[in-house]
């Protein structure tokens, strides 16, 4: 009798009895963290993503802020797993989900069995009704993302040192970031720190320093997830930055010209979204219970109502734990993923699978050269103490010792020189709005 399990995509509709299939869609923390944890289990993993590489997504402002190259803070998926022999790693992207037949569909209509399904798909950005903005203001969620915005920064203020109207160079001189969570207040803090020391003495028609960098958020104060104190404390870095912080005033139109806060135009050419995220579309494929993000509401195990085969982790997830939702954060997304490895150890046991609890080790924000906030169970810290425990923890957390060595470099030498090496312009020139 032959038990060889049939190849990933064959249109089988049987599993292998054997060896039991899983199929995790996404590489992030969420689905690397569960393929990491099925490495000793009898099961043979399909790891599906549209790129081939884990992200270290708490520093991809680095790499839009030209502080670290794109491969700094990513790594290839089938180097990672290079030595897990139970897993095939294959690029491409998810567009179709058959519970009823254990089928995902790819893009090129290749359909891939499975006994266990991880949805892992993370986020993308959320405009809030209005998805015409998204040409005007990017958001930050991939390396794409990244080097665009990258490529939008420098240029700005290459148009400003061409430009010989002074409303023209203002323009391209005014900067906003929309949004005062961690990723704004991030960008925003770096994005003045570059203007006002990394080009220093650079132009010979304009004056970097004098560029505007606003923070813009609509909720009475940024960083609302830390306690208030350490809240006012990033504000009043940021201003000592330079960075002008709004909050309490939502913006209500952009477009390439600028745009309106309240009832007042603000000519701006460089306008970067991260005020809110929306759940991956995949979530949308299954006929499950979403929340108004469009994140699927799981049970206690991580589960799908109704789909007791699915399980979701990351982003994609909508998890209640002692009354309130579990943070879109990464040690949330590895946990969930670590979890939904037990789980399925559980069930080829014959066990039920154990509840979903997230451990809260704290809050982490950078703002600039020497300054950040932290929040580690209560124990409150903020200025060179907090960025020092920032940059530990990053570093620790990255994946592979390469990426380690080369931030660590990376850092001293812009901490000494204030330079960013990063500082190159990719693609095709392009025309000014």
């Amino acid at each position: 009798m032959n038990h060889e399990p049939p190849r990933a995509g064959d249109g089988s509709r049987e599993p292998n009895p054997h060896i039991p299939h899983i199929v995790i869609v996404g590489g992030g923390f969420g689905g690397l963290w569960a393929t990491r944890a099925l490495a000793s289990a009898g099961v043979r993993i399909t790891l599906i993503d549209r790129r081939n590489h884990h992200l270290f997504q708490p520093l991809l402002y680095q790499v839009a802020t030209a502080g670290l190259s794109a491969p700094d803070i990513a790594a290839p998926l089938r180097h990672i797993l290079r030595s897990q022999r139970n897993v095939e790693v294959r690029l491409g992207e998810v567009t179709g989900l058959d519970p009823a037949a254990r089928e995902v569909r790819l893009g090129d209509g290749e359909r891939i069995g499975y006994d266990y399904l991880l949805l892992a798909s993370g986020a993308s950005h959320a405009y809030f009704g209005h998805d015409d903005w998204a040409d005007d203001a990017p958001g930050l969620k991939n390396l794409d993302d990244a080097l665009h915005i990258r490529r939008r920064l420098l240029l700005a203020f290459e148009r400003a040192e061409a430009a010989d109207d002074e409303a023209e160079r203002a323009a391209w001189l005014s900067f906003a970031v929309v949004g005062g969570g961690p990723t704004g207040v991030e960008l925003a803090g770096t994005l003045a720190e570059i203007a006002r020391k990394t080009l220093r003495r650079e132009f010979r028609r304009i004056d970097p320093a004098q560029a505007k960098v606003r923070l813009i958020e609509a909720g009475p104060r940024v960083l609302s997830s830390f306690p208030e104190e350490l809240s006012e404390k990033a504000r009043a870095q940021l201003q000592k930055l330079g960075v002008e912080v709004v909050t309490g005033t939502p913006v209500s139109a952009i477009d390439e010209r600028g745009y309106t806060l309240g009832e007042a135009f603000v000519p701006a050419r460089t306008v970067v979204w991260a005020a809110g995220v929306a759940a991956s579309k995949l979530g949308a494929l299954l006929d499950a219970p979403r929340d108004r993000a469009g994140r699927i509401q799981v049970q206690p195990d991580l589960s799908v109502p109704g789909h007791p085969r699915i399980f979701v982790a990351g982003d994609l997830a909508s998890v209640q734990q002692d009354g309130k939702p579990v943070p879109g954060v990464a040690p949330a997304a590895k946990q969930m993923g670590a979890h939904v490895a037990r789980a399925i150890r559980a069930r080829l046991a014959g066990q039920s699978a154990p509840a979903f609890r997230y451990k809260d080790y704290g809050n982490l924000a950078t703002i600039g050269r020497m300054a950040a906030v932290v929040d580690v169970h209560g124990f409150k810290l903020s200025g060179v103490l907090a960025w020092w425990f920032w940059l530990a923890a990053h570093v620790f957390f990255l994946i592979g010792f390469r990426n380690r060595v080369i931030v660590l470099v990376n850092w001293a030498w812009a901490y000494w020189s204030y330079q960013r090496h990063a500082r190159i312009i990719l693609g095709d020139d392009e025309s000014p709005p």
